[in-house]
């Protein structure tokens, strides 16, 4: 179908805002492959019909057995569909989902409303998708189709190293990055150079140290001395004896 020129969508524009609300149904029923696919106007591969809605096979199955739940009556999105309808179309989607298990061996069925553009609708006319599963078939592989494996992979490499720095380990050889050095391995103490002014003050304190030790040495020797010397005279004064005791001791 050729695209449109600016005057024939302008004029189109103009054509639908004009329009009643009957008349703009009218016009989406015209439209819609759907609509035209219950009206029999479009071949299709039936699978169950009732009065009020038709299950036919996707022309573009995501996997064998894919089927399409369609309500007859033309609604856009989910929002307009009333009540009613939405919980028939509920009750038949679950007696599709247990044919397909039993008939095609299956594991499991996806049952899923693609509401909207921004969900993934295509058509402009509501239905309910019916996949039938099996193990490991990779149909609606969310994470390679959300996150590639690449990107995965770069994601966990940064994640891991950020996680092997903080616990202080390295990311690549996974074992402590400080290492703790045996003692007989460990540098000696260098001395400290101390300014000359602290210096100076520090061979004063030890002068001074020293100064008062030699005071009290000093007066402690002195104290000695003077003990030695009081018991020397005492010594010698009771061995002092004159001639006169002597001679008194024979009387």
């Amino acid at each position: 179908m050729p695209e449109m020129t600016e005057e024939q969508r302008r004029v189109l524009e103009e054509k639908l805002k004009n329009m009643s609300p009957e008349e703009l149904a009218k016009l989406q029923k015209q439209q819609c492959i759907f609509c035209q696919i219950i009206s029999r106007k479009i071949p299709t591969k039936k699978i169950f019909e009732d009065e009020k809605c038709l299950a036919i096979l996707d022309i573009n199955p995501a996997a064998k057995g894919h089927l399409l739940l369609i309500p007859k009556e033309h609604y856009a999105i989910m929002p307009q569909v009333p009540e009613e309808l939405l919980n028939h179309l509920t009750t038949i989607s679950k007696k599709l989902s247990q044919i397909l298990l039993r008939a095609l061996k299956v594991s499991g069925t996806n049952i899923f409303i693609a509401n909207g553009p921004a969900a993934g609708q295509r058509a402009q006319h509501f239905l309910v998708h019916i996949i039938p599963r099996k193990e490991l078939d990779k149909i609606m592989d969310w994470d390679e189709k959300l996150i590639t494996k690449e990107y995965q992979h770069q994601i966990g490499s940064l994640v891991e190293s950020k996680l092997y720095l903080l616990m202080g380990l390295d990311a690549l050889k996974r074992e402590p990055t400080l290492s703790v050095t045996p003692e007989d391995e460990l540098p000696t103490e260098t001395p400290v150079k101390q300014p000359e002014s602290d210096k100076e003050n520090s061979t004063h304190k030890t002068a001074k140290k020293r100064k008062f030790k030699h005071e009290s040495d000093k007066d402690h020797n002195t104290k000695k001395d003077n003990d030695t010397e009081r018991e020397i005279k005492k010594e010698s004064k009771r061995s002092d004896v004159s001639l006169d005791d002597i001679a008194n001791l024979f009387k």
